[in-house]
């Protein structure tokens, strides 16, 4: 993982204290749809505030375009003050250490920490399959791989042509996400689409 230096540091710190709560609430997830519903306590004793009534239902893709406007939009704005070259660097920090974290919080809830209890997210879960389109080339104990032939996020950078950021903010983090599960699950990809390749090809292994 790149490493800022000290005078990157003092960057990230001003990049940190210029982002808007919004903003930062945007960047605290690896991307959105994991804030469509979430089951919070209530407490059915106070009457409901205006701030918790439905706005409206919004398509996946209009969620996405969304998010990636947000993050769009701050960088390149960041990107005057600071460099483009700085701003990704932080972003793939920032993204690295949020899917870290993810990876542990699973782990912490999973009763098994092997390959295949990972890569059950990628074979089960609906939210995957909304979002993205995959084949699986590989799945067994020591080797899972996917072929990535659609993804929404990937499709909605690269419509503002902004690749660069996307990669860095929604694809980058991949690596330390299966790490932060276990860290003898290793990822291994050399292609995706948010960097104008045909596919992703996702290739976990098992390194235990």
């Amino acid at each position: 993982m790149q490493k800022l230096n000290p005078f990157q540091s003092s960057r990230r710190q001003f990049f940190t204290k210029a982002l808007p709560g919004c903003a930062l609430a945007c960047l605290t997830g690896k991307n959105a749809f994991s804030l469509i519903r979430a089951d919070l306590p209530q407490d059915t004793q106070q009457p409901k505030h205006k701030f918790d009534d439905d706005f409206r239902t919004l398509t996946y893709r209009q969620l996405s375009d969304l998010q990636s406007r947000t993050v769009i939009d701050m960088a390149r704005a960041l990107e005057e003050e600071m460099g483009e070259e700085e701003v990704i660097a932080f972003l793939k920090d920032f993204s690295a250490k949020q899917m870290l974290q993810r990876g542990k919080m699973q782990a912490a809830q999973a009763s098994t920490h092997d390959l295949q209890a990972y890569v059950a997210q990628f074979k089960h879960n609906e939210m995957f399959k909304k979002v993205l389109t995959a084949e699986i080339v590989e799945d067994t104990d020591q080797a899972f791989e996917m072929k990535v032939t659609e993804c929404l996020s990937a499709s909605t950078f690269l419509a503002k042509e902004a690749g660069d950021i996307g990669y860095a903010f929604v694809c980058w983090g991949d690596y330390a996400w299966a790490e932060g599960f276990n860290p003898k699950i290793k990822l291994v990809r050399d292609k995706t689409l948010m960097q104008g390749h045909a596919y992703c090809n996702h290739r976990y292994i098992w390194t235990g």
